[in-house]
């Protein structure tokens, strides 16, 4: 075979999923392990650590820099972590396969339960969601935000800046990590839209990485995660919209659970609908018809920034 370059961040968790990847395609062409590259490329939101990524850009702080390589023609496809990338991507690019689904919940370092934490405890979370749902079922609760890889945070907890932190059970198991903590029941934190899933993604005009990427696409997964940015796109939602959604594939339809939350945790919607796979106006219009009957709370935190 010819060469083929997978674009990854440097994190231990990215390493861990472009490995995934490479052995995936590997796999499904029938190639020798250690023929497809890693291509480690540190993007901005590898560097700037100190602030939350609402206040320096976004979720493009995660996919600028593969973007780049991937255009140049430095890589033949990006990996990627889908609950961190924009729903809105540029046209020359293509999500051209994503990987069976992991655990789509979320991890409790720090406690059994959110109803175990002590009254006035901190909980250590970067993800507006996290703390709008931590703070709708425990007000009492203060959290705080904090970055990092894994390590990062679980050393913040470890050192007692925060009594708890929340972390995605997909990335923990990815990393060999899944006895850390307690599952947190969905319906008490529904998860990020597209959380669990890698996405594979190469030049819109490249046939064969196209071809070769589509080989190992997970149909369900694909399908789900269609659907869930289909919801967040219709929001107009970005890093300051606590946002919740899960698309649960049943045969040929999809059974779509989600939620809005305002910052604080004390205003909420939550809707649902069956719909089609492939039927991404559904899910479109259910965000449009949530967002019409929101309060100010909720509405003002979605749209144009």
């Amino acid at each position: 075979m010819t060469s083929f370059t997978l674009g990854t961040r440097g994190s231990p968790l990215a390493l861990a999923q472009a490995r995934m990847t490479a052995r995936a395609l590997e796999q499904a062409h029938g190639w020798a392990s250690g023929s497809v590259t890693l291509v480690t490329v540190r993007t901005s939101g590898d560097r700037v650590q100190d602030r939350p990524l609402a206040e320096v850009g976004g979720k493009a702080l995660w996919t600028k820099e593969l973007d780049l390589a991937l255009l140049a023609g430095e890589t033949d496809c990006s990996v990627h972590s889908m609950k961190d990338v924009e729903s809105d991507r540029p046209a020359a690019l293509r999500i051209a396969a994503m990987l069976p689904r992991a655990d789509v919940r979320d991890r409790l370092i720090g406690a059994s339960s959110l109803a175990d934490l002590p009254h006035g405890a901190v909980v250590g979370t970067s993800s507006p969601r996290r703390a709008a749902q931590v703070r709708r079922h425990r007000p009492d609760i203060r959290t705080i935000s904090i970055r990092g890889n894994v390590d990062t945070r679980l050393a913040k907890r470890d050192a007692g800046e925060v009594d708890a932190t929340l972390l995605a059970a997909a990335g923990l198991d990815r990393l060999g990590r899944g006895e850390l903590g307690s599952a947190v029941p969905l319906d008490v934190m529904l998860p990020a839209p597209a959380q669990g899933a890698i996405g594979i993604e190469c030049r819109a005009d490249d046939k064969r990485a196209l071809a070769l990427i589509g080989a190992i696409d997970d149909a369900e997964t694909s399908a789900a995660v269609a659907a869930e940015r289909a919801f967040t796109l219709a929001l107009g939602g970005t890093c300051h919209s606590p946002i919740a959604a899960l698309a649960l594939v049943d045969g040929a339809t999809i059974d779509f659970r989600c939620e809005l939350l305002s910052e604080d945790g004390a205003e909420h919607l939550a809707d649902g609908a069956r719909f089609a796979i492939g039927d991404l106006e559904a899910p479109a219009a259910l965000a449009r018809a949530m967002l019409a009957s929101a309060p100010d709370s909720i509405r003002r935190l979605f749209g144009p920034e």
